[in-house]
Order: structure tokens, then C-alpha cells, then sequence
């Protein structure tokens, strides 16, 4: 019988992405909520301007601007114009080829307890969208801080600014089409209480279905890969499990510190509630949870929860055996973080966290998953290492081959996006011996066609209706859940350990692998 004939992928037919494009008369008016800021400049109108060079949006559409400045629509189209310029992957040329897109682009001054700007804010909406005969379609992206989620939703829903599911008070009886969607920046909350007030608070006005809370790591190719690897793959998902699965690393590192302008809102915050609560974790559920019934976002949604209510902290033992804060010191590029802008000098703000956790479940069962992240470290860095266990016997031993190093999947997600896996070969030679080599597999070697950034997936997505890639209400509840847990085992625990910048953070944060094999892994 013959054998069956392999496809290489540069062969299949070209893929058909019609069902991604908006076309007009489905298109929403898209609202930015804090839209002088930082977000806005940098990742938001880059990513809308890109998506709608690429064809996925129309070229007639309305971005409207709202934020508590004073700036007329000029002064703020050129702001967008220069930002695009910056921070486009598309790049942008001279003033000519940005006048077609910022001509889409739109200012509403608005305070956020402010009801009667609410009303003047539907006022110029419903006015934007009669002149462009637009179907009332509208997506609300509160790029501002959590404190100002629920004020600004409660206002949008009895200034009449919204209607469709769960809103029949608003709902357009006209056409059961036309939507309203809100989406919800990280963090959300600043603790387990505030993220259910928030929750609350929106419930109260809008569907669980028309709300998106981003968390912009899921929107990163590897992140979405490592659903491809586990689950489209029959040779790699029966092997993640507590049967072959030594232990895994997830480490998020940057390089820089509070550059000037973060201080007051990161010392609030530190990394635990930064990265933890919310990319890291998210990336623990997508390599622990099972195999959803469907692809699709509610059975997905639902595996990741699973996930995030099965995570236990140790119960046994000193802190610090499976937790390591840090805070980084005086370097040579940069202060202290105590002597950064906006940050108290008593602080006790971790900029460093270290964590071993456990899912405790059926499949992970005394598999430790080791978190780690922290500024001003070493290298700028996010992946996920996958240490399998070694063989059952070192077969090769009597013939001097040595021992066989340890097999490693690591699916990195920034920078140089890839997937790579070192298993055990014999060189070539006379002798037997063992030695390890890699596949690597890299987006850029491998694929033409450029990497959307993660804003562009999430916010097409949004427009689309597909939440599959972002967190439900349960989800961001459970997730503060933990973090709540480990901050409440900190009670007493001293100031966070100093560490040098340029490190790998504190010398004991090492000290969480006690009474398991391996240490970290610093790329």
C-alpha cells in the first residue's frame, strides 16, 4: 500500500480570510475612552490605521476620540497622524498618505462623571452615523484606568448611547443586528473586590456577551500556537501531563524600569497585579487546560477556568521556598526604584515576583509551574519552557554515551517568535554517544507574510464579535482569587529582596526550585 504523500505548507492553496473583512454596512463606530493617552497613540490608531490599510475595515469609518482635554479636531488629527508615523508596522509616509485615514478620525471632549457629555457624545454619534449612513453598530474602548470602567458604562446606558442584548431599555427595535460592544483594558480591578464591583456595576447595563475585557498577550501568534501545538498535534497533547511533564517555566521580563512617567501608577500596582493576575496566568491556562468540546470561545473559556479554580499556593513550608520578591536597585542606566519619579521611598512595591504553583487536578498532579517576571532584568523576554521528565533508564550508559540531557519545548513569544525543541541524537562518529540538538521553528524564517500585531487580532475580533480570545467576568474573579491568596501570604513577610539591574532578579529566587529538579532558564 502505498504511503501517505506529505504536504508541505508553502503548497496549500491560499488562505481565504473574506470572512475577517467588515464590510459596511456591519462596521461600528469606534469609540477610544481615554484616547490622548499613552495606549491610544502608541497601540490603538496604529492597529485600526493597519487593519484598515490591509482591507479588513472600510475605507469610509468613524474613530471618535473622547478624553477630558481640551483640544480641538485638528490638533488631535495630527497628533494620530504623527503617532502613526512613530509606531505603525506598516510604516507611514509623508502627511499626503495620512490625510485618507485621519480624515476617520474624530474629538469629543469628555469628563467621565460628566452625564450631560454623554449626551452630547450620542448627540455627535448619532450625527456622524446618519451623514455616513452608518447602521449604529458601536464598540466603546475605555483605554483608561479601572476606576473609571463602571462610571463610564453606567453613563453610556441612560445617556442612550447603548442598545442591543441586554440592554432593551436601549435596544434598537429596528434592527436586531446592531450592536454595542465595550472592551476593558487591563487591569481589571485592582483587587478580587474591585473586579467584582466592576463586574457589577456593567452587568447592570450591558450582556456578559457585548463585554471584552483585553488582555493583548492572547492576541500574540505563539500564545494562539500554543493551542495549535497541544491540540492539533497527536504526538505532542497526551504527552502534557503530570505522567511526562517534569515541571514548566513561564518568564516575563523587561528590561526597563518606570522610564520616567509610570512610577505613581506602577507603585500602586507592582508586578504581581501588573503581569501575574492577568498575562501570566493566562498563559499557564492555555498549556494546562484540557481540550475544549468545541473551538470556540465559551468551551474555551470554560477549560481556562477550570484551570485558574484547580491552582494552589503551598500549604506547607516558609514562603520563601515558593515565592521570591524582589525590588531592583541604583544601576548604571538608570536610579533606583526607590528614587524613581512618583514612587514613595518607603515603598515596598515588588518589582520582581517569583512563584511555584501548583494545578491540582488529574493532570498536573505534583507538576510545579514556576512563574517568574520583574523590570530591569537581564533581557527582554516572554516564554514558556515545557521540561519533560527523563527516560525511565539511562539506556546508553554502559556504552560511555553519557547522560542524555533533558527534552525542552519552549514556545517563545517575544522577541523572535518561534517554537523550539531540543531532544537527544547520536553525532556523527565511530563512537555511541548522546548529544542534544534543536528544532526551531520561527515566524520570521518561516512565513512571508508580516506578524499582525496582537491589537490588530483583538480589536478585528471585537468588531467581529468573537470574544474567544478574550477573559470573562469568571475568569478575571478566580484570577484576582489567587493573587489575593498569595498577597494575604505576604502579611509580615519583610520589604521585597534587593536585586541588581541587568540581573535575573534576587540570587534566592532559585531558592523556589528547592525539592524539585532544574533551575531557571536565563536565555
Amino acid at each position: 500500500m502505498p504511503g501517505r504523500a506529505t504536504t508541505n505548507f508553502m503548497d496549500l492553496p491560499e488562505r481565504d480570510l473574506s470572512r475577517f473583512i467588515i464590510e459596511p454596512e456591519m462596521m461600528g463606530t469606534v469609540v477610544i475612552f481615554g484616547a490622548t493617552g499613552d495606549l491610544a497613540g502608541r497601540k490603538l490608531i496604529p492597529a485600526i490605521y493597519n487593519l484598515w490599510q490591509a482591507g479588513y475595515l472600510p475605507r469610509r469609518l468613524a474613530v471618535v476620540g473622547a478624553a477630558r482635554r481640551a483640544i480641538d479636531e485638528t490638533d488631535f488629527r495630527q497628533r494620530m497622524c504623527e503617532a502613526l508615523k512613530k509606531h505603525s508596522r506598516t510604516g507611514h509616509g509623508d502627511s499626503e498618505s495620512c490625510d485618507p485615514f485621519v480624515s476617520n478620525l474624530y474629538y469629543q471632549q469628555l469628563r467621565f462623571d460628566e452625564p450631560g457629555d454623554y449626551v452630547r457624545l450620542k448627540e455627535r454619534l448619532d450625527a456622524l452615523e446618519a451623514a455616513q449612513g452608518a447602521p449604529g453598530n458601536r464598540l466603546y474602548y475605555m483605554a483608561v484606568a479601572p476606576e473609571f470602567f463602571a462610571t463610564i458604562v453606567e453613563h453610556l446606558g441612560p445617556s442612550g448611547c447603548t442598545h442591543g442584548p441586554g440592554c432593551s431599555p436601549w435596544r434598537n427595535p429596528d434592527d436586531a443586528r446592531t450592536w454595542t460592544r465595550v472592551v476593558a483594558e487591563k487591569p481589571f480591578g485592582f483587587d478580587l473586590e474591585s473586579a467584582r464591583q466592576i463586574n457589577r456595576a456593567i452587568s447592570g447595563v450591558l450582556d456578559e456577551s457585548q463585554v471584552f475585557r483585553i488582555d493583548h498577550y492572547l492576541g500574540k501568534e505563539t500564545v494562539q500556537n500554543i493551542l495549535a501545538v497541544r491540540f492539533g498535534n497527536a504526538m505532542f497533547e497526551p504527552l502534557f501531563s503530570q505522567k511526562y511533564i517534569d515541571h514548566v517555566q513561564i518568564t516575563v521580563s523587561e528590561t526597563v524600569g518606570m522610564e520616567g512617567r509610570r512610577g505613581e501608577f506602577y507603585d500602586k500596582v507592582g508586578a504581581l497585579r501588573d503581569v501575574i493576575q492577568n498575562h501570566a496566568l493566562q498563559l499557564l491556562c492555555l498549556v494546562a487546560m484540557e481540550p475544549p468540546a468545541r473551538f470556540n470561545a465559551r468551551y474555551i473559556r470554560d477549560e481556562k477556568l477550570k484551570v485558574l479554580n484547580s491552582i494552589e499556593t503551598p500549604r506547607d513550608g516558609p514562603l520563601s521556598e515558593w515565592c521570591v520578591r524582589g525590588q531592583y536597585g541604583e544601576g548604571a542606566d538608570g536610579p533606583a526604584y526607590l528614587a524613581e519619579d512618583g514612587v514613595d521611598r518607603r515603598s515596598e512595591t515588588e518589582t520582581y515576583v517569583a512563584l511555584r504553583l501548583f494545578v491540582d487536578n488529574w493532570r498536573w498532579a505534583g507538576v510545579p509551574f514556576f512563574i517568574r517576571t520583574g523590570k530591569r532584568l537581564q533581557k527582554r523576554l516572554t516564554e514558556i519552557m515545557v521540561q519533560f521528565k527523563d527516560p525511565p533508564m539511562h539506556l546508553f550508559r554502559e556504552l560511555g554515551a553519557g547522560l542524555p540531557e533533558t527534552n525542552v519545548l519552549v514556545f517563545r513569544i517575544q522577541p523572535d517568535e518561534g517554537i523550539s525543541l531540543t531532544f537527544n541524537a547520536k553525532p556523527p562518529g565511530m563512537d555511541f554517544a548522546v548529544r542534544p540538538v534543536a528544532m526551531q521553528f520561527a515566524y520570521g524564517h518561516t512565513f512571508d507574510e508580516d506578524i499582525p500585531e496582537a491589537y490588530e487580532r483583538l480589536l478585528l475580533d471585537a468588531i467581529r464579535g468573537d470574544s474567544t480570545l478574550f477573559t470573562r467576568a469568571d475568569e478575571i474573579e478566580s484570577a484576582w482569587s489567587i493573587v489575593t491568596k498569595i498577597r494575604e501570604a505576604w502579611a509580615g513577610a519583610g520589604p521585597p529582596l534587593p536585586y541588581s539591574p541587568g540581573t535575573w532578579g534576587p540570587a534566592d529566587a532559585g531558592r523556589i526550585f528547592r525539592h524539585c529538579r532544574g533551575a531557571w532558564r536565563n536565555p
